[in-house]
């Protein structure tokens, strides 16, 4: 169901000719007439990253909450509504609120240029600010630096999930080049939490520390997590923890979640106890990403023996770690891909490390997103990589070819985009 602050968003979306215009001056100018919400707001945990910023702060957010902490959670893009990218106590905000804050922040506006997430960041931050909170958890829209978020000046932590190569028309294209924006997050005295990191990106974040005076604590160096058999073990700073598993599937959400657990400990008066942390591993929920379906028309479409998981990756990072991920769910069994990707994506990049895994590819065009790939130039990249791929009309009509073709029943992952993965969610529950 579509929110009734649809209307408003739209003439939003009409108030720059751009979909993304990287700066700070539009923000700061709206916030100022707004009298700065973002000033007003409790204590902020910030991340920026290229992977795994959302499931870190969904795994933060379970820990804090199962410790009694009332939390505000932020993120983007939405799967399905709007409202998903403002969570109170991890519940979308409510239409009312939603709607009012938008119409302020439009009143404030007026007609002057404002990119879309600048102009529904101030309204996240308005409602922050208006709602009796222990701590804000903000995760960046794009990069740092000039991130509608990096208006909030002095924050409680920092955390910096894995970087890499994203968004190069705007974060630049190489790897220490999209380090640097993100470290542009990092403030004064402010710890800054790295998860892993390649050598240039670190020298990056190392670099950026130091100047500023950052205390800074490093994956592989300060701390690291592991499985060992069905326990994680996180080692802080000479501390060996020994907690459950992440509830959230795949092998790279062991790194998340040591990286929420090392949050969790430095929060200070507002750190959960170790209860509360095991707790919030296990009770986590983050949609879309490697989300097994169990309902809806492409489940019945593919019948029995077949799974339906649903990934929203779409980078060549993202490609490595469902290509770690796999094999551990599909058991032995041959896996079949539904891919849908925007045109800005290096699609080739993100198939190549599926490429021994997948035993066929359909492709499909994002639904009612203009600017993605088309399903058949998608399929002759499978080709070009020695994968047996063909165009589909649909990501339905993807998974009956799949019934109608392959055998023996096997997983099928749909994957490649946020947008594709909102899609399948709208009618998959």
């Amino acid at each position: 169901m579509a929110s009734p602050a649809e209307p408003i968003l739209r003439r939003l979306a009409e108030l720059h000719p751009k979909r993304i215009d990287l700066s700070l001056g539009r923000i700061e100018r709206l916030l100022a007439r707004l009298d700065h919400p973002e000033r007003r707001l409790p204590p902020v945990v910030h991340i920026a990253g290229t992977n795994g910023k959302g499931s870190t702060l969904a795994l933060l957010d379970a820990m804090l909450q199962a410790a009694g902490r009332r939390t505000l959670r932020y993120i983007s893009p939405h799967l399905v509504r709007f409202n998903e990218r403002i969570l109170i106590q991890g519940e979308p905000v409510d239409d009312a609120r939603l709607t009012a804050a938008l119409e302020a922040c439009e009143r404030a506006n007026g007609s002057e240029p404002i990119t879309f997430f600048e102009i529904t960041t101030a309204a996240a931050f308005l409602i922050f600010a208006g709602t009796p909170a222990d701590i804000v958890l903000l995760e960046t829209g794009m990069g740092g630096r000039l991130d509608a978020t990096n208006t909030v000046e002095r924050p409680r932590l920092v955390l910096i999930s894995p970087v890499s190569m994203d968004h190069e028309a705007f974060l630049g294209n190489t790897l220490a080049a999209i380090a640097g924006e993100k470290a542009g997050i990092m403030k004064p005295g402010v710890p800054a939490i790295l998860g892993p990191q390649r050598p240039e990106a670190l020298a990056v974040f190392e670099g950026r520390a130091a100047a500023l005076g950052c205390p800074l604590l490093v994956h592989g160096r300060d701390w690291s997590a592991r499985r060992e058999g069905e326990r994680l073990v996180v080692e802080d700073e000479g501390e060996r923890l020994e907690l459950p598993l992440p509830s959230l599937p795949g092998v790279h959400q062991i790194d998340n979640a040591g990286l929420a657990v090392v949050a969790a400990r430095r929060l200070d008066e507002l750190a959960p106890p170790g209860a509360a942390i095991a707790r919030g591993l296990v009770e986590a929920r983050w949609p879309a990403r490697l989300q097994r379906l169990i309902e809806g028309p492409m489940v019945r479409a593919l019948g029995p023996g077949f799974e339906l998981w649903l990934d929203g990756g779409h980078n060549p990072a993202a490609g490595e770690v469902l290509a770690a991920s796999l094999p551990a769910l599909a058991r032995g069994r041959p896996v079949h891909l539904i891919v849908g990707m925007l045109a800005s994506k290096d699609l080739e990049a993100f198939l190549r490390p599926l490429v021994p895994l997948a035993a066929s590819l359909r492709t499909v065009a994002v639904p009612d997103e203009p600017a993605t790939r088309d399903a058949r130039d998608e399929a002759e990249v499978g080709q070009r990589l020695g994968l047996r791929a063909e165009p589909a009309g649909s990501p339905l009509e993807a998974a009956r070819a799949i019934t109608a073709a392959e055998r023996p029943p096997g997983l099928v992952l749909v994957c490649g985009s946020l947008y594709l993965a909102g899609h399948v969610l709208r009618e998959h529950r």
